[in-house]
């Protein structure tokens, strides 16, 4: 029977998804749990399973197109009886048109339309953007960013040298080629609103955070809280566990999320979100991790942090780092919790107040750690090590005095952390 394929909705906000890739082409046949296409949602790019063993019999959207949740983008024949005849007949004859176009493609390619500055880039075909294969014909890894990057300047990822795991292509790989391809091109400067410079479209991803951070800022009303917190505790504690040990590699921030997710244990009544429904208390201690990539700012979230060892945390957070990095992060992952950690404390920023992710009530802004003098109980100056946290809250979820006790819980958590070894 001829079924569709549509746009599916990932998750609450998404309204619309980047068609990435085709992994199935027209006439072949699918196995059910088999990834057949790429689409990306705000910040993930999910690999779309087949719900059943069938035939791909049509593609109606090409990769590189930005369509509404629900659209139709092809259609698949389940193979159950009445339309199996006409569904087998309709897959040869698409495979057939398939053949014919590419073939056209090869013998008579089209020149392609320079895109202007100020206008969002067509979408290309995957004539023109072929899934790359290394020469033994075994797909090449590509992250969803260097693929849209060399749809859009040209590249042929076949040609392109990965720096990543297994040989997987970067968005940084991409732009070395085109370096290497244009030496000393120079970007087109334009005019905007009186000022010059170069102009571009902000990309799907871009566009997306952009409104809904513009959104949170508006819509839920922020406080803030700050403290300076005594680390040298931590310090000592993190230089003793990597020194005892050359398994794992303990970083200052596994010992925070660690403090948030006991913190958050310690207080139940904290863990709570404002939804439309009401105000929601979670019943487990999940925190998001802000981490930097060549798309920006992603946020996974780990799973009841407050009741893992930080051996466990160090664990899952170099799995969804490696995952953020790679574009191999799914919608699911990036979803829940009611408080992000965003640590910037490598970039010698003393105090960061950020703005809280939609969906959660809570964003723990980490600077760095000082070294100053302070007076120890005989007045004596003795160095200290301090460290800024700077709580952003929900006003509809926390009062004042509720985010001073559970920032307060955080940084004794820190001060002392031999108790953070006992879960």
């Amino acid at each position: 029977m001829r079924r569709e394929l549509l746009v599916p909705k990932l998750g609450l906000t998404m309204t619309e998804g980047v068609l990435l890739e085709w992994l199935v082409q027209p006439g072949e046949a699918f196995k059910a749990e088999q990834p057949i296409f790429v689409i990306e949602s705000e910040k993930a790019a999910n690999e779309i399973v087949a719900e059943a063993d069938g035939v791909l019999l049509e593609i109606t959207e090409q990769a590189g197109a930005t369509l509404p949740c629900g659209t139709v983008i092809g259609y698949w024949d389940d193979g159950q009886a009445g339309e199996a005849h006409d569904s087998a007949e309709k897959a040869v004859d698409s495979a057939e048109k398939a053949v014919d176009s590419a073939a056209k493609a090869v013998a008579e390619p089209a020149p392609a339309p320079a895109a202007s500055a100020a206008t969002p880039v067509a979408a290309v075909s995957p004539a023109a953007t072929p899934r790359p294969t290394a020469t033994g014909g075994a797909r090449i890894p590509v992250t969803p960013l260097a693929r849209r990057l060399a749809a859009e300047q040209g590249i042929d990822l076949a040609a392109v040298v990965g720096s990543g795991p297994r040989g997987r292509i970067r968005a940084r790989d991409v732009q070395a080629a085109a370096q290497q391809r244009a030496p000393g091109a120079a970007p087109e400067t334009v005019s905007a609103d009186g000022l010059n410079g170069v102009l571009r479209a902000p990309t799907s991803l871009e566009r997306t955070v952009a409104e809904r951070l513009t959104n949170a800022k508006q819509q839920v009303p922020h406080f803030y809280l700050a403290v300076d917190v005594e680390v040298s505790a931590v310090v000592a504690l993190r230089a003793q566990l990597n020194a005892a040990q050359s398994r794992k590699k303990f970083t200052l921030n596994h010992f925070v999320l660690a403090a948030v997710g006991q913190a958050l244990r310690a207080m139940p009544e904290i863990n709570r979100v404002w939804t439309d429904e009401g105000i929601l208390t979670l019943d487990s201690t999940d925190v998001g991790m802000a981490v930097d990539t060549e798309k920006g700012l992603l946020v996974p979230v780990l799973r009841d942090v407050g009741n893992m060892t930080l051996g466990q945390i160090a664990d899952r957070s170099a799995q969804l780092i490696s995952q953020a990095r790679e574009g191999r992060l799914a919608g699911a992952d990036m979803r829940g919790g009611a408080i992000t950690v965003s640590n910037a404390g490598m970039h010698d920023v003393s105090y960061m107040a950020s703005i809280i992710n939609p969906g959660q009530s809570m964003i723990l802004g980490v600077g760095c750690i000082r070294e100053l003098f302070r007076p120890d109980e005989n007045g004596q100056p003795a160095i200290h090590r301090e460290m800024g946290l700077v709580l952003s809250a929900d006003h509809r979820v926390l009062d004042g005095v509720t985010g001073l006790k559970f920032l307060k819980q955080i940084a004794q958590n820190l001060s002392q952390p031999i108790g953070m070894l006992v879960t």
